[in-house]
């Protein structure tokens, strides 16, 4: 490990940075540019004592995780992700498997996303950046642990007594379940060497009986726009649709959802970017 040099990229590119490339408020006036290190920490979920540490090349060996977490916080490219990586003494990730790295240029379009619901996504389901109407909407996905970030485990793994989930209605329920196996389905059948989604259908197979029987109906169909309702605790029940956009090797998506002009779900909508993450229990 180059703790030196790891020290040296950190500052540099934390430097080059301010609070609204991140989706922060600027706040008061600042006697240096760039992100401070606590805001660094807040946007990794590290402490700041850790991210200090780093810089100060005295930290610890920061694990694979903490890296991906490092890179998309400091809005890195796919070539500085790499080096990151190097300077730690790890393999970067590769093509193979679906990349937990999120390009800058669509977290910037993330971050500007203020007054609607927006989260990149893998074509697996594992929530990889959301904004925060999008956790106040679905709950902060982001702060679970690394292992339950998948919204299709999420769903077939949710108590048996939590019929609607707490999220959809309850007769939304089954159409959710196959749209969700179906494109889970394409997913393994055009990447066949990704362990990751592959994994995730060997586990809900042998869990969720409700995955398995609808697995074995072998229904394909890529996950397209469409409309779709919410229960939520604190504004009821929002009709939003759904855009899907596509990145460019299709193995991420940027999912927004948006509401009708003039709408009961248009003004609920706006009541939930005042109301915010306030009585927000996350759900997949």
């Amino acid at each position: 490990m180059h703790r030196t040099e790891l020290a040296d990229f950190l500052r540099r590119c934390r430097a080059r940075l301010g609070p609204a490339d991140v989706g922060l408020t600027p706040g008061p006036r600042r006697r240096t540019p760039g992100l401070r290190r606590e805001e660094v920490a807040q946007l990794t979920g590290m402490s700041p004592d850790y991210y200090t540490r780093l810089e100060q090349a005295r930290g610890p060996r920061p694990s694979r995780h903490m890296l991906t977490a490092l890179a998309r916080a400091l809005r890195l490219t796919d070539d500085e992700r790499d080096h990151l990586f190097h300077l730690v003494g790890e393999e970067p990730p590769r093509d193979r498997t679906t990349s937990g790295h999120v390009r800058p240029g669509l977290l910037r379009v993330l971050d500007r996303l203020y007054d609607t619901p927006a989260q990149v996504i893998t074509d697996w389901g594992d929530v990889l950046a959301q904004n925060a109407m999008a956790a106040a909407l679905v709950g902060d996905i982001c702060a679970r642990p690394p292992g339950d970030r998948n919204i299709v485990r999420s769903f077939f793994l949710r108590p048996p007594q939590d019929s609607g989930s707490g999220l959809f209605p309850t007769e939304d329920m089954k159409e959710h379940a196959r749209i969700h196996v179906a494109s889970l389905r394409a997913v393994v059948a055009a990447r066949p060497d990704d362990p990751g989604p592959a994994a995730l259908v060997a586990e809900l197979r042998a869990a969720s009986p409700e995955f398995a029987a609808l697995w074995e109906t072998h229904e394909v169909a890529v996950r397209r726009s469409t409309v779709k309702r919410f229960v939520h605790p604190v504004v009821g029940e929002l009709e939003l649709d759904c855009e899907v956009l596509l990145s460019a090797e299709h193995a991420q998506r940027l999912i927004v959802h948006t509401a009708a002009p003039g709408t009961e779900s248009a003004e609920r909508l706006e009541l939930l970017r005042v109301v915010g993450l306030q009585d927000l229990t996350p759900s997949g």
